[in-house]
Parts: C-alpha cells; structure tokens; sequence
C-alpha cells in the first residue's frame, strides 16, 4: 500500500477520499467535456445523489477542504520549519505540473493556437492568477494557502474558533464582490477568495472530529441534505447553465461555504470512525488516492478525446447513465497512468524532502542537548533502514489538492 509522507505517516482512510474526489472531477470532463458533449450541461439525473456526479467539479472542494483537514491532523500539538515544508511541497507539486505545462504549451505552439510569449505570460501570471493549464490553476490556489497557513495556525493555537472569523470575512467580502459586479462565481471557484472556506472547515473539522465519530445516522442525514442541495443547485442549471457560465447567482457567496462544512463533516466522520483494512477493494481504492495528483494533472490530456472517440466510434455517450459507466472504465484506466507517472516524473524528486515536522519534544531536547538532537534530526537522505521504505517508488506520497490536489 502506498505510503507516503515526509512525516512517515499515512492515512489509508484519506486516499479513500482522494479517490472520490479525483473520480468526481474526471467525470464531470468526461461526460461534459468543455463544451457539454456528450451530456448536455442543463442536464439533472433523476437519481439525486448522481447530480454529484453530474457536477462533478465539487471534487475540486472536496480536494482543497481534505487538504485542510489532513494539514490540521499533521501539525496538531508540533511545530512546523516552514521552510522546509515549502521545500517539501515543491519537490511533491511541482516535476509534474513542469511536464504537464510544458507539454500543454508546447502542444499550443505547435498547433498555432497561442505564440511562446503569450504562453510564458501564462504561466508566469499562474503564480497569482487562475491560469496555469490542466488544472493546475488549483495548485496556484492551493499555494496561496501555504502562505496564510502560519497565521491559521497560530489562530488555532490561541482557539479552535478564532479560524471561523476567516470564513465571515470571505463570506462578507465575496456578498460585496457580487454586489459590486453582479457574478462571484469566477472568485468563488477559481480563487483563493473562495476556496478559503474549504481550507479552514477543514481543519475546524479535525479539531472536532471525536463529536463526529461513530455518529453514522447523523453524518448521513447531514450527506444526504447536501446532497439533496447539490440535485436543486443541478437543477438550477449547475456550474455552467444558470443561465449562463459565469453565474449571476447570489447562491455562490455561499456555495464554497457550504460544499466546505459538508465534506468537512464526511472527512472527520470517516477518518475518525473507520480502520479500512490494506486488502481487497480497500487496498485498491488507497492506490487509485495515492496516485490522485497525478490522474488530476494527465486526464485532461486524455479525457475529451476519449469520450468523443467512444461516441463516435463504439457507443452513444448521448444516455447519462451510460456515460457515467465509461466515465468509471477510463478513471480506472487513468488509476494506471497516475501509477507510472508517480513512479517515472515526481518520484526521482522525493529523496530530496526533508522533516519539516517536530514535536515540542523535538525542541525541547534541541534546546537542552543539541548535539542529541542533531543527532537523531538527520538529513531526510539519511534514515534508519526500518524507515526507509516510504523512500521506494511503491510508496507514493499522496496529493492533497487537486492535491488536487493530497499525506503532505
């Protein structure tokens, strides 16, 4: 089973929830491609819980609010070196995403659709703005979140609550936005501005898990509310038909709220009240998370073409139930792509990380006895033989966000 972190610590159960994401946001591509083919995008299931499925880019939420959930579970009661955690972030983001952007540019240029200038000034505003191709605008934003995590940090060490004055300040600001412009769907979803909320639900959610634990009736009522809300959001024309892409609607001042506090509460509730054993269906479904990052970077490559050559050339995709079965056959398909990008492009990077975690143990003994500290601190190159194993190539380090996004 992949293992995964600098920490040495790995969450099986959070791969499960990787999995899930990443297979929502490969489905909402496949069975809506960029231009509603083969589903139309006003489209709603009659099913309400597919109408997820249907809008399937709420997996990006999904990614960014286990990312603050996971981030929370890591740091509780330890201390961070922030410089070497954005080291490590950078050694696990970026190889792939420098592939993946190179060969969309390239790509771009050679069939006259942008100039090398125009792709470079791209790039370049994607350290700011939502523009890096395949969808590594989500890493942008997922960056963006490294740098306010000390002060949510330091907020959560002085209250579990302080961090919810964040998501009032986003809620108010995204009202005025709306109201100055008439749409807030664009700073919602793409930005920082709304994806926020998600971060912080997230990790409110850790702080509060022991409430949620065990506590199945409740958790599925609150899960089936939501998705009840999702089918009526599906109804109203979803992401791109209410009426029209990007929405005039009020309702996405609150939407990243909302898709924050319910996956917050589903990630709490099941980390904190299963043990998913390493075998069978389990096992498998902890790969298809642990190679998330990499099948959210590459499917789009792949993801609008292969529905529109299976609709062309084997079956019509025009039934949403028959796409969503496709959908399912090539997500599995991109499980084993993500396998040999893990292993081929970002694993080579990882021998590099280094610990960015330590207990207040750690500091205290640094401050008594240094030398013993330096001692057992030593460079992420050099470790124990009973810890090395997370160092091979069978044991990926999970995407948070898109980490898509996410062990970190």
């Amino acid at each position: 089973m992949p293992n995964p972190s600098s920490t040495g610590q790995h969450y099986l159960a959070l791969d499960h929830v990787r999995a899930i994401a990443a297979l929502l946001v490969v489905t909402w591509h496949f069975i809506h491609g960029s231009t509603g083919f083969p589903i139309a995008f006003d489209y709603s299931p009659n099913l309400f819980l597919l109408s997820l499925f249907d809008e399937g880019h709420t997996g990006v939420a999904l990614f960014m609010t286990l990312s603050g959930y996971l981030f929370a579970k890591l740091l509780n009661g330890k201390t961070i070196d922030y410089k070497a955690f954005l080291w490590n972030r950078a050694l696990r983001l970026l190889p792939l995403l420098t592939v993946v952007t190179a060969a969309s540019g390239l790509y771009l240029i050679v069939m006259g659709k942008t100039s090398p200038s125009a792709f470079l000034q791209t790039v370049t505003s994607g350290i700011l703005l939502p523009t890096l191709p395949n969808g590594g605008w989500s890493i942008t934003v997922e960056f963006h979140y490294y740098l306010i995590l000390p002060l949510l940090l330091w907020m959560l060490r002085h209250s579990r609550w302080l961090p919810a004055s964040v998501l009032l300040l986003s809620i108010a600001f995204r009202t005025i936005m709306h109201q100055s412009t008439g749409e807030v769907q664009t700073l919602a979803y793409w930005t920082i501005i709304g994806r926020i909320d998600q971060f912080v639900l997230g990790m409110l959610a850790f702080q509060f898990r022991l409430h949620l634990a065990h506590r199945h009736g409740m958790v599925v009522l609150w899960l089936g509310s939501f998705a009840g809300f999702y089918a009526y959001f599906n109804a109203l024309g979803g992401f791109m038909a209410a009426p029209a892409y990007p929405s005039p609607s009020s309702l996405w001042v609150l939407l990243p709220t909302i898709e924050g506090a319910s996956y917050a509460v589903a990630i709490a509730w099941y980390d904190s009240s299963f043990s998913p054993p390493s075998r069978g269906f389990s096992k498998y479904l902890g790969y298809a998370g642990a190679y998330s990052y990499s099948i959210y970077l590459i499917h789009y490559n792949l993801v609008f073409r292969a529905a529109r050559f299976i609709d062309q050339h084997i079956m019509s995709l025009t039934n949403f139930y028959v796409a969503l079965a496709w959908a399912l056959l090539f997500f599995l398909l991109m499980v084993a792509l993500g396998h040999f990008s893990f292993r081929y492009i970002e694993s080579p990077f990882l021998r590099h990380r280094k610990r960015y975690i330590h207990s207040l143990r750690d500091k205290e003994v640094s401050k008594d006895h240094p030398a013993q500290d330096s001692a057992r601190l030593l460079p992420s190159h050099v470790v124990p033989r009973s810890q090395a194993l997370y160092r091979s190539h069978k044991h990926p380090e999970p995407h948070t966000a898109a980490t898509p996004l996410r062990n970190k």
